[in-house]
């Protein structure tokens, strides 16, 4: 049972799931000229978001469904539940981290429209053998294959939506795509459960299948994209590279808690990632052009944005991963009504994430960015006071609050993000943030994580969930309070440093103003 509910917690690294000083052989200069007109823009703004919001919702639904059915799963193939069958959702987040960055570069390099139907393709068709899969190894391949397919649409389709709405709506669509993975996110598990007490944990797969190939066949319809094809420019050693580095931090650092720090196989998975990171930038230096995008990172409203987000989600993330674990152990609540009381996050969110980002789209996002993480760090203060006496009011009150937070900030800062890149870079600078948010969450994992079991606080949980006796449950109760206090304050100190990384993004409200009055 505690390994599904660790498990069920670091499924949110998929929700919704730096390096050199060599310049990039496009230059600015002409770097508008290889996008603009590419096709994207002739297809309606909103016909646009339809086809990113289908590939979206899969991806982040996907992320989140298949948790409820893990044990259902274990017991078809004969398996423990903890063990091997867990890989059916690591397997996942690890193809998905692997490939985020070379999925953007891709993008830049031979269109949007090529990786996406690619994407889409690759999605829908390892669903079907997830579906078909006959033996547990088969299932955990498909979902390999599923998760590059669901990097593929996760690293572009920022991308893809910044490219066809003009500059000054292209905080409100990143806003209202916020609705988007807030719903894959929340209807994951409640769709999981209904599907696999109605049909089996297949289906849970095949309703991907229908909804997949309706989006590529739209994707192929619609989008008049040319393929570009530039020969001998892709950096293989790089995206090898990098996927070796995601996975082995991602596996590492998500997976460290539950399997111990000193376990061989996350030394082995820490080591082989780091030495890949580590090679990474004498690689970039010396090859033509290198799938790591150098002009992006000298941009310092870029850096600025990626900074922030990363810490944002090193620090926000806590929530979706500590709470759980107050509710069920310290509140001995069910796992129904824990889901129930976690649904405010998501759907703040959704509701403020559209009216931040189109407020961006007007004054600029630096204020928005730094005021949003601020009320965050406040909110995360105010989450480490609860304890086994609050009232749902309270608790729910503060979640909102936090969450308020996130989502004043989230689309602000996606925003100059993305609009710090030049239209030619668009899919790196999609890939970047991608891959910022799933190492943000998985960092954040391994925090709050650390210390929660350091300071006593996860067997406090379990004695307090299992009834144990051999100490009274006021000290169990005290314990648990101690460490989950400690989490959150870290974490709370992780957001206000991250309201200084977006207090120092320079003049990107200038230069948002000044293409907006271009464009019109």
């Amino acid at each position: 049972m505690q390994s599904q509910k660790t498990l069920m917690q670091k499924s949110t690294l998929l929700r919704v799931l730096t390096w050199s000083k060599r310049p990039a052989v496009v230059s600015p200069a002409n770097m508008d000229e290889n996008v603009q007109g590419s096709g994207e823009e002739a297809t309606g703004k909103w016909t646009m978001f339809s086809l990113v919001a289908i590939g979206i919702f899969m991806a982040t639904l996907d992320s989140s469904i298949v948790n409820i059915s893990l044990p259902i799963i274990a017991q078809n193939f004969g398996v423990p539940l903890s063990g091997a069958v867990e890989w059916v959702v690591i397997a996942y987040l690890v193809a998905t981290a692997a490939v985020l960055l070379t999925a953007g570069r891709l993008a830049d390099m031979i269109g949007r429209k090529a990786v996406w139907a690619t994407g889409m393709a690759l999605f829908s068709i390892s669903s079907a053998f997830c579906g078909l899969a006959p033996s547990l190894g088969l299932l955990i391949a498909a979902r390999t294959v599923q998760g590059i397919g669901g990097a593929l649409l996760m690293a572009i389709g920022p991308a893809m939506l910044t490219s066809a709405f003009p500059p000054h709506e292209r905080g409100r669509v990143l806003g209202i795509n916020a609705i988007t993975v807030a719903l894959g996110v929340s209807i994951g598990p409640v769709l999981g459960g209904i599907i696999t007490a109605s049909l089996s944990w297949r289906w849970i797969f095949y309703v991907n299948v229908p909804i997949g190939f309706i989006g590529l066949i739209a994707t192929l319809l619609i989008l008049k994209e040319r393929i570009r094809l530039n020969p001998g420019r892709f950096d293989p050693l790089g995206a090898l590279l990098i996927a070796v580095c995601m996975a082995g931090l991602t596996s590492g650092l998500s997976f460290g808690q539950e399997l111990g720090w000193t376990s061989p196989l996350i030394l082995s998975f820490l080591c082989v990632g780091m030495l890949a990171l580590i090679a990474l930038p004498f690689v970039e230096q010396r090859v033509q052009n290198p799938v790591i995008v150098l002009a992006l990172l000298r941009n310092r409203v870029f850096n600025s944005s990626i900074i922030s987000l990363l810490i944002s989600f090193l620090a926000l993330s806590v929530a979706t991963f500590l709470m759980p674990f107050y509710f069920e152990q310290l509140r001995s609540f069910s796992t129904v009504q824990a889901g129930i009381l976690l649904t405010p996050i998501p759907i703040t969110l959704a509701l403020v994430a559209p009216l931040s980002g189109s407020l961006a789209d007007r004054i600029g996002s630096r204020w928005l960015a730094a005021g949003g993480l601020t009320i965050a760090c406040i909110g995360l203060v105010l989450m480490s006071q609860l304890n086994e006496h609050s009232s749902l009011f309270d608790i729910v009150w503060r979640m909102i609050l936090t969450s308020i937070g996130q989502g004043l900030f989230q689309a602000p800062n996606n925003s100059a993000l993305l609009g710090s890149a030049p239209p030619a870079m668009q899919g790196s600078a999609s890939g970047f943030m991608a891959t910022a948010r799933v190492m943000g969450q998985s960092l954040s994992i391994a925090l709050a994580g650390a210390i929660f079991v350091g300071l006593g606080g996860a067997a406090a949980g379990n004695a307090l969930a299992t009834h144990a006796s051999a100490m009274p449950r006021l000290a169990y109760q005290q314990t648990f309070n101690t460490a989950f206090q400690a989490a959150f304050l870290a974490c709370a100190a992780l957001a206000a440093i991250g309201v200084a990384a977006s207090l120092v993004r320079g003049k990107e409200e200038r230069r948002k103003s000044v293409a907006s009055a271009q464009k019109s």
